[in-house]
Parts: C-alpha cells; structure tokens; sequence
C-alpha cells in the first residue's frame, strides 16, 4: 500500500491486514493461478516466490511502521 495508515488499536490492525491481503491475493494470487494452469513447475515456482515476497513485504512495512517514533536501545 503507498498510502500512509495509522494503526491505533488492534481493529485498524485488523482491517489494514484484511486489505492488504486482498491486495496481495488479487495481484500476485492471480499470477500464481495462471502460472499453475499455464506455466512450466519453474514458472509455478517463481509465481510463488513472488507471492512469499509480497507477504513478507507487507509484514515488514507493517512492523517497520510499529518501530517508527520508538526508543532506541
């Protein structure tokens, strides 16, 4: 997402990841089916990548944001 979000409580939480999920599932989702269906195994095999890397991404916006204003240590 490029939009900045503020996370307050745990339902913004909540429906920021529902969002972000939809994002991910309808961008790289659709790319992964069709690497299923149409693809070679190393074509399935970078589709998924990719949808691991989205998700890991998501993550680490999400906790960068969580860190950002906090205490150094």
């Amino acid at each position: 997402m490029d939009d900045a979000i503020k996370i307050d409580n745990r339902g913004d939480f909540g429906l920021w990841a529902i969002e972000m999920a939809k994002q991910i599932v309808s961008d790289q989702g659709f790319e992964l089916a069709r690497a299923a269906r149409d693809g070679s195994e190393d074509d399935v095999r970078q589709a998924g990548n990719a949808l691991g890397q989205a998700i890991t991404n998501a993550l680490l916006e999400v906790y960068d944001g969580l860190l950002e204003g906090a205490p150094e240590e």
